[in-house]
């Protein structure tokens, strides 16, 4: 476990800002740390978590810091790493958050294939045992995650092109904004910073011909729509956020997440989550969005950027 101390963190000269960067080996986490180091951050690969007090404690740093984490470090586990997120997160001296890069099991597979490389969980076993190991030692971690990345269908190119709009310092002071669907029976996902519930609107669970359905879907999302609560209720989520937001960003915090709850995680959570998204996105916002039982459905995690001026 690791020692980490939020106490320690005040009144230090510590940067603003501070990315955490993990996910499953051969889904670009070298990239994504080497375009941050690129972006103006200072960087630190594969540094020890028991060594992140050390790190933070009385440094001095001036510019804003990344940390490669990932399951080569010597005193890596899952419980040492969610500790240090979690004292990160309990202290306002700055802004933490975890970036995790994740990819198709098929791709990885793949990817290792081309490269000839071996993998650190299973150096002489096939590169697939190592990988199913490590996504199921990181699917806690992934949880935590304040911006999560699909690599699958991306070239090393997009990747930079993504981290460039997601961490870029030219725009370091534009506030990102994620939204989340997801199921009461299955908790609250971790680092949600407001909470709505969904389950008084008109469930499609109900309707045989949308049970099979998603809230992505236009009949589903139309359906949820057509309850008489739905229009008061999107429209007063729309106007409350859009007023936050600028304050938030006033006061330097460089991510939100809002989250959308209903019994399962399949439908009016996620139409709202569709449907709040696209509204901020063309009101100029940041958004990205996630669909936590889809993920766990559909067997892949992905991040969606919602609009251009993502």
């Amino acid at each position: 476990m690791s020692d980490f101390d939020p106490e320690s963190l005040k009144g230090h000269d510590i940067p603003s800002r501070l990315i955490v960067v993990t996910g499953p080996s051969g889904a670009g986490r070298s990239t994504a740390i080497n375009v941050l180091e690129d972006l103006g951050f200072e960087v630190i690969d594969n540094m020890p978590l028991s060594m992140l007090p050390r790190l933070i404690d009385g440094t001095g740093l001036d510019r804003p810091l990344a940390l490669g984490v990932d399951v080569r470090n010597r005193d890596f586990s899952v419980d040492a790493l969610t500790e240090a997120l979690e004292g990160l997160a309990a202290t306002a001296a700055f802004q933490s958050e975890l970036l995790y890069l994740d990819c198709d099991t098929d791709v990885l597979i793949r990817r290792y294939s081309e490269t000839r490389r071996r993998h650190p969980l299973a150096p002489e076993e096939p590169p697939s045992e190592g990988i199913a190991r490590e996504k199921h030692l990181l699917e806690g971690v992934r949880d935590f995650a304040e911006v999560l990345i699909d690599t699958s269908a991306m070239t090393p190119h997009d990747l930079r092109a993504e981290m460039s709009r997601w961490f870029g310092l030219g725009t370091a002071q534009q506030l990102s904004v994620s939204l989340h669907s997801f199921s009461y029976k299955r908790g609250v996902p971790r680092g949600i910073d407001m909470v709505l519930d969904c389950r008084f609107l008109a469930n499609p669970h109900w309707q045989p011909d949308l049970r099979a359905l998603d809230g992505r879907r236009e009949e589903v999302a139309a359906y949820v729509a057509s309850d008489p609560n739905y229009a008061a209720f999107f429209r007063r989520v729309t106007e409350l956020v859009e007023s936050l937001l600028p304050a938030y960003m006033a006061e330097g915090k460089a991510h939100f997440a809002l989250g959308f709850g209903c019994t399962g995680g399949k439908h009016r959570s996620v139409a709202l989550t569709e449907a709040v998204a696209v509204r901020l996105a063309q009101a100029g916002w940041q958004v990205s969005k996630r669909h936590r039982e889809l993920e766990r459905g559909i067997g892949a995690a992905t991040s969606q950027r919602v609009g251009e001026k993502a």
